[in-house]
């Protein structure tokens, strides 16, 4: 077992940032000005079962979308958090709130405005694509760009070192 997979052994939240990790980056202006995005349906998947078997999902983005926000919650979500200016803060404020252990967190990040709360946790981890300052101090990257199933992939890869993958809960959504 190689070493990152000894540390999911221990994860009981995933913290996930939005903009490069739930999507592509990618963002298309509507006639309204909103800005939209397309999202992994496998992504969404693995979160809601993650939900189911008790784990704690946490977003964390400095995006405004309420659609974004609405997604979240229709996945069970509860714990969403937009306009996000400083991460780091935020995190030490859920870690008393919420009696999370740095140890049994796992954040999934892309870009510099996550890093310092990525130093924070037992397992950073990014995308394929994440940024050269993120795949430095990640100890997970995914083989998976972001918006192209790499929250799957790191919540699949829990919940099976776990055993919590595949099996009755997973054949309903």
């Amino acid at each position: 077992m190689s070493n990152y997979k000894k540390l999911l052994l221990s994860i009981k939240t995933f913290i996930f940032d939005v903009d490069g990790v739930m999507t592509d980056g990618i963002v298309i202006l509507s006639p309204d000005g909103d800005m939209l995005r397309t999202m992994n349906v496998k992504d969404g998947y693995a979160l809601q079962l993650a939900i189911k078997k008790g784990y704690q999902v946490i977003i964390i983005t400095g995006g405004h979308s309420e659609l974004v926000k609405n997604r979240f919650a229709a996945l069970g979500i509860e714990h969403i958090y937009l306009g996000v200016n400083d991460k780091l803060s935020l995190f030490h404020k859920l870690e008393k709130e919420l009696s999370l252990k740095k140890e049994e967190i796992l954040y999934m990040g892309d870009d510099i405005p996550d890093y310092k709360t990525m130093k924070e946790v037992g397992l950073p981890a990014c995308p394929a694509d994440a940024s050269e300052e993120i795949k430095k101090i990640s100890g997970y990257i995914s083989r998976f760009d972001g918006g192209k199933g790499c929250v799957r992939d790191v919540v699949e890869q829990v919940l099976k070192v776990q055993k919590n993958w595949f099996d009755n809960d997973g054949f309903h959504w």
